[in-house]
């Protein structure tokens, strides 16, 4: 089952964000059987990276929450929120 997540980043902690940069991209690639889209949500300049938009497949909400619970950017403390939704892709590729 597809879940969208919605990940808003804690205000002011680009520094965290980019010093758990290169954990979160490794565990992002390491769950790619997973993790079927992902990227940053960007600020109205699209210039900063204010949060994170992933694409999960689960087989539950549970074992989704446990796999972005794992997350480096989860376990530093980075998310103010996180918003977990049922998804159905109806257009687009196949994810």
């Amino acid at each position: 089952m597809l879940f969208a997540a919605i990940c808003l980043d804690r205000p002011g902690q680009l520094e965290l964000r980019l010093a758990n940069r290169a954990a979160h991209l490794a565990f992002l690639e390491q769950h790619a059987a997973q993790v079927k889209l992902g990227g940053p949500l960007l600020d109205a300049a699209q210039e900063k990276p204010i949060g994170s938009l992933l694409i999960v497949d689960c087989d539950n909400e549970a074992a989704a929450r446990a796999l972005l619970e794992n997350d480096p950017y989860a376990q530093a403390g980075l998310f103010g929120s996180v918003e977990l939704r049922p998804f159905r892709r109806v257009v687009g590729a196949d994810l």
